[in-house]
């Protein structure tokens, strides 16, 4: 059984082009939400990870800078920002984001010609 995963975006205020995303567990999350406090944030998250980005919704996530995070979240640890994210945020559920395929790197880097031949 795949866990299906979901996102949680905060915005730091209404004026704000920024967004800060977590990728998480979407059934661990909302008995985290609800109250259940005995479940670990590590099962709650699907990794510590957090991406911004400066053009809302339709913008690129990138890896926000420690500078950002202290002057969002007045801390720029992880578990921190997390919570913050977790407890503040909205939850996006999509079918797009997989945890086995979703990773933060870009996956248009190389060549990816399949036209075959030489180059």
């Amino acid at each position: 059984m795949v866990n299906k995963t979901s996102k949680v975006i905060y915005k730091p205020d209404s004026q704000s082009t920024e967004e800060f995303t977590c990728i998480v567990n979407s059934e661990e999350y909302q008995k985290w939400k609800d109250g259940d406090t005995s479940i670990p944030l590590a099962q709650v998250v699907d990794s510590f990870q957090v991406f911004v980005s400066t053009q809302g919704a339709q913008g690129v996530l990138g890896k926000p800078s420690h500078q950002q995070l202290d002057s969002v979240f007045d801390s720029h640890k992880d578990e921190d920002v997390v919570t913050k994210i977790l407890k503040e945020g909205r939850e996006q559920v999509t079918d797009g984001v997989a945890s086995s395929t979703f990773t933060g790197t870009n996956a248009s880097r190389g060549n990816n010609d399949t036209r075959g031949g030489r180059q």
